[in-house]
């Protein structure tokens, strides 16, 4: 381990002392590719940086993958390279742009959702080194969810899921919703609409899914915001710079920024008392 990262974990354990709270784990979720989720998960990440959060984003999207392909950089190790070569999970955190942690995920993903016991148990004690590490530690998941990556999602303390005002996308993020909801009646949903036409446009797409979950699965899911449609997200992702870093006075860059603030300072003081992993441990006794 780095000297680094102890005396990280030294500062966290000293701070943990007075204060108890442990890093909030959020899942970022679509119903269907190509609706930008990636691409809000690293931009969301960079702009609750800039409200004075430490964050950690790790690249969970099987066969996905692309966390360090939208920054322009190159993983030297990934999650898949923790547990062949019992790595730390210290040994495999990359920085990228704004301090911003990531780990990527890598060729063979699929296998790190049906881990066996001895995985299970190695991922359970490098995750708790994390806890105090971060403010933030931020799941980018694939697309939809697969009988395993399901329990990753349960376990999170909160969602963000991801759509587009297309009918199509709309409908695959109701069943994304809907199958979440089935499972975990209790978890606290947020939802952004992301390439947007217009504001009102965004804003109507957006009130009227809140509509349609609440009047079928009886939940009241909270709207995080707007992300208008803007050409300096397709120049970013050429030249693998986050939008938020390339043009902040862009539309998109200042109505991410607008929406992590305003996440930020509404989001309820986590209170949590089950931690992630005991969370995770409980869904895979009961699988």
């Amino acid at each position: 381990m780095r000297d680094q990262d102890q005396a990280e974990i030294l500062r966290r354990k000293l701070k943990h002392a007075s204060n108890p709270r442990q890093a909030k784990t959020l899942s970022i979720i679509s119903g269907k590719g190509g609706v930008g989720k990636s691409n809000v998960a690293l931009n969301f990440s960079l702009g609750l940086i800039k409200n004075k959060n430490k964050v950690l984003i790790i690249d969970l999207d099987v066969g996905m993958g692309n966390i360090n392909i939208l920054l322009g950089l190159h993983a030297h190790k990934t999650i898949i390279d923790m547990f062949n070569e019992q790595l730390s999970i210290h040994d495999i955190i990359e920085t990228g742009p704004g301090e911003l942690a990531y780990i990527a995920g890598g060729s063979g993903m699929s296998d790190f959702f049906t881990m066996n016991h001895a995985k299970r148990e190695y991922f359970f004690t490098q995750y708790q080194e994390l806890i105090q590490m971060y403010d933030y530690i931020i799941f980018d998941m694939g697309a939809g969810a697969t009988s395993d990556s399901i329990f990753f999602i349960l376990a999170s303390d909160e969602c963000l899921v991801v759509t587009t005002p297309e009918p199509t996308s709309i409908t695959d993020a109701y069943s994304m919703v809907k199958h979440v909801l089935t499972n975990q009646a209790a978890m606290p949903l947020y939802v952004i609409m992301n390439r947007a036409s217009t504001h009102k446009d965004g804003m109507k797409s957006l009130k009227r899914f809140k509509q349609v979950v609440f009047q079928f699965l009886q939940t009241d899911i909270q709207l995080l915001g707007i992300l208008p449609e803007d050409k300096i997200v397709s120049t970013a992702v050429r030249r693998q710079i986050p939008y938020v870093l390339l043009n902040e006075k862009s539309a998109v860059s200042k109505a991410m920024n607008q929406l992590t603030t305003n996440y930020t300072n509404n989001v309820k003081e986590f209170t949590e008392s089950a931690s992630f992993i005991q969370k995770l441990k409980k869904l895979l006794t009961e699988r």
